[in-house]
């Protein structure tokens, strides 16, 4: 079976892209690789987000934020697929990505930004991973190979 890589990226690399790569990465069916990185990326992992990752079983040492471009190097793993998953990160001009990989925008709010308790933090960034989580449980479903970026664009939850 084919793995396909899918690069998640949001403008600091805390948060929603973060949960996008742990997601891909833990998929049952196998099929992805999740990465993900920023514009302008953040010193660190929003603590929410770390939790949600670890708790799905992804590995915490593969947890950082890191620039994009990381992947745009000769030596980065070649992407399948670039999400936008912030809707600033969707309207940078993104750097060139070898390969010519398919892309789209999954737009979810910034749970990040969301203030009260801790449970009303945490019941924000589960909305988002389960956002996401639909969004990758449809493209595990498609026909992968040969997925443009117009089909990519068209998934979304139902």
């Amino acid at each position: 079976m084919s793995q396909y890589n899918i690069l998640f990226l949001c403008t600091h690399n805390s948060a929603r892209s973060v949960l996008g790569e742990a997601l891909a990465s833990t998929h049952p069916s196998g099929k992805f690789v999740g990465y993900s990185a920023g514009s302008t990326p953040g010193t660190s992992i929003n603590p929410f987000a770390r939790e949600l990752a670890i708790e799905m079983g992804y590995d915490a040492s593969k947890l950082r934020s890191k620039s994009w471009d990381e992947f745009g190097l000769p030596d980065a793993p070649k992407m399948d697929f670039i999400i936008t998953v912030c809707d600033n990160a969707a309207g940078e001009v993104c750097p060139y990505w070898p390969g010519k990989p398919a892309s789209a925008h999954w737009g979810f709010p910034d749970p990040s930004q969301v203030q009260g308790t801790d449970e009303d933090k945490r019941s924000a960034f589960r909305e988002v991973m389960l956002g996401l989580k639909k969004r990758i449980d449809l493209l595990a479903g498609a026909s992968l190979e040969s997925l443009d970026a117009k089909s990519l664009k068209e998934i979304h939850t139902k």
